[in-house]
């Protein structure tokens, strides 16, 4: 585990065609690193990766291929995709989680 940032800084991209899970600690970690990120549409995925990577349907060879060959292609769009992964992975912490489920056990409380 701790060869994986720099195992993920190396990469161009990360590509996670997951058809289901639970919330994708892979694609933020490969986000926190600048890596852009390939993941399918399904399952918690999108939350996750917001606007800050691509998603595809999961089930579709073509479509992660088509989206691996923009990113190479195109730096500027493999950069724009990097520093958008870094900003969101930086809106996920413990405290900020934490925070928020506090937040809402004292709205359900009403206290």
């Amino acid at each position: 585990d701790e060869d994986l940032p720099a195992l993920y800084a190396c990469a161009d991209i990360c590509v996670y065609p997951s058809l289901y899970e639970g919330f994708g600690l892979p694609v933020l970690e490969a986000m926190a690193c600048g890596t852009p990120v390939i993941t399918g549409n399904e399952s918690s995925l999108p939350e996750v990766v917001g606007d800050a990577g691509i998603t595809v349907c999961p089930r579709s060879p073509e479509a992660f291929a088509d989206a691996m060959a923009r990113l190479l292609r195109d730096a500027s769009f493999s950069a724009e995709m990097s520093a958008r992964g870094l900003a969101r992975a930086r809106t996920f912490s413990w405290e900020k989680m934490a925070r928020r489920v506090t937040e809402i056990y004292h709205e359900v409380v009403g206290t």
